[in-house]
């Protein structure tokens, strides 16, 4: 399944040693291509396949699949077989245990628990599993990702660096977790108190911080590296396979920043449903208030890091362009991809103290945003919202005397002094994008005029 493209699925080679039912599969090479072939339906993961790497086998394997690679579509060592007039049925993907902490009681303990800390148990629980799913996902990314790719150098050890970042060194922060959870856990399988155990532990995500920060130019550089065939035939290999779930690389990458997100939402259930004079009651609030504060603190440092990035990839036709005021800049409030009036596609970025508008260029399969015009200060800037009709786009000659091409989804952006530079009407793609610019706009007009004229400070009272 992982090395052949030929209409009839033919099994892997009886070498690889870690196929439990390896003896059917010698057996089906053998017989007539008419018969039905079984599916691979107890592969698990990739690495399963590979490692370890002095297993005479895993060379093998990494030849087959280099030679996939390479375009041949065939495996060696593996006879050719005519094409089957049946194709075998697709391997279902592999499913996560969804059982609740009540389905692993028998009737008799049901009874013995009341339904308030049924629920509470099941909450617990599922913070439990979650933490199990989690660290199973940061294993296979490494495993069935990261492990092959390298030892089949599809990527550099740089590229998946920069990709993959530190998933190693988070899985001990999350057994550590599970390890507390199953100590606190009683012979009649509940967990007593788990407030202090996660009051304890809930600062250590602050360890999420960089990789969190990395996330933007990781995607950035996978997507770049989707456009290799070898890569994007391995990755398409892993997303037929019954490991990933029908997940894509990017959703295993993806899943510790999911995961931190939901940890509040976790502690509240639990908390709903323990009782006000349970001595978790006081540490769980108190927990709850930790991982909000952590989560904002990842929350700012992912938005300096998107905005630094960015940045980096602003590029000026004209030293006039650079305002200063950009490179000071923490912050990114909106950007996206707009129209201006001759239907030229512009990537706007609104900043904190300036607005920029920018055309997206590739320079030697790099990409970056070249500034258009110059970009407004905030605090020079002038904001219209045009109705629809107001404004004909596109630059066509026919366009000029056809009511069809009245825009919607129309505002106007400007100098409040029209001799600095130009005023652009641009236009969105619906409604609501177009109330989520005028929102973002006017909030940062706001803050900005705020922070030029200050309150005045407050008058003694005499009386």
């Amino acid at each position: 399944m992982v090395a052949y493209d030929e209409p009839c699925v033919v099994p892997i080679k009886r070498t690889l040693q870690k196929i439990d039912y390896q003896n059917q599969t010698c057996k089906e090479l053998e017989e007539p291509c008419t018969k039905r072939v079984r599916p691979l339906g107890r592969v698990t993961s990739l690495a399963n396949l590979i490692s370890p790497v002095k297993n005479g086998a895993v060379r093998r394997f990494g030849q087959t699949l280099q030679a996939s690679f390479r375009g041949d579509g065939r495996s060696p060592g593996v006879p050719q077989q005519k094409p089957c007039s049946k194709a075998a049925a697709p391997t279902p993907p592999k499913r996560r245990n969804s059982t609740l902490w009540s389905e692993t009681l028998d009737v008799h303990q049901k009874g013995t628990f009341s339904t308030k800390e049924i629920k509470r148990q099941e909450a617990i629980f599922e913070l439990s599993r979650g933490e199990q799913d989690l660290i199973e996902d940061l294993k296979l990314a490494r495993k069935a990702y990261h492990d092959p790719m390298l030892k089949l150098s599809i990527m550099s050890e740089e590229e998946l660096t920069a990709i993959f970042g530190d998933l190693d060194a988070y899985i001990p922060l999350h057994e550590d977790l599970l390890a507390h959870l199953a100590k606190a856990t009683g012979q009649d399988g509940t967990v007593g108190q788990i407030g202090k155990i996660v009051v304890d532990w809930l600062p250590r995500l602050n360890a999420y911080r960089a990789y969190c920060s990395n996330q933007l130019a990781a995607k950035a550089l996978l997507d770049q590296k989707k456009q290799d065939p070898r890569v994007q035939d391995f990755l398409q290999r892993c997303l037929e396979s019954p490991f990933s779930r029908k997940l894509d690389l990017w959703s295993f990458l993806d899943i510790p920043r999911s995961r931190l997100v939901k940890y509040p939402l976790l502690l509240k259930e639990i908390l709903r449903h323990t009782p006000p004079d349970h001595p978790d009651t006081a540490s769980l609030e108190q927990a709850i208030s930790i991982i909000q504060a952590v989560l904002a603190d990842i929350n700012m440092k992912k938005g300096e890091s998107e905005c630094q990035y960015y940045i980096d990839k602003l590029e000026y036709l004209d030293d006039r362009q650079k305002d200063p005021r950009i490179e000071q800049c923490k912050s990114l409030l909106c950007h996206g991809e707009l129209r201006n009036k001759s239907g030229t596609k512009l990537h706007v970025f609104l900043f904190t103290e300036v607005l920029v508008l920018t055309r997206p260029v590739t320079r030697n399969d790099r990409h970056c945003f070249q500034v258009y015009r110059q970009p407004i200060p905030v605090q020079d800037l002038v904001l219209e919202d045009l109705q629809d009709g107001d404004v004909r786009m596109g630059g066509s000659f026919r366009g000029a005397f056809s009511n069809a091409d009245k825009a919607k989804n129309i505002f106007r952006v400007r100098f409040q002094d029209s001799s600095q530079g130009q005023s652009h009407t641009l236009q969105v793609n619906d409604i609501f994008h177009k109330q989520q610019w005028l929102n973002c706009l006017r909030t940062a007009m706001l803050t900005q005029k705020d922070s030029t004229f200050p309150p005045p400070p407050p008058t003694k009272n005499d009386g």
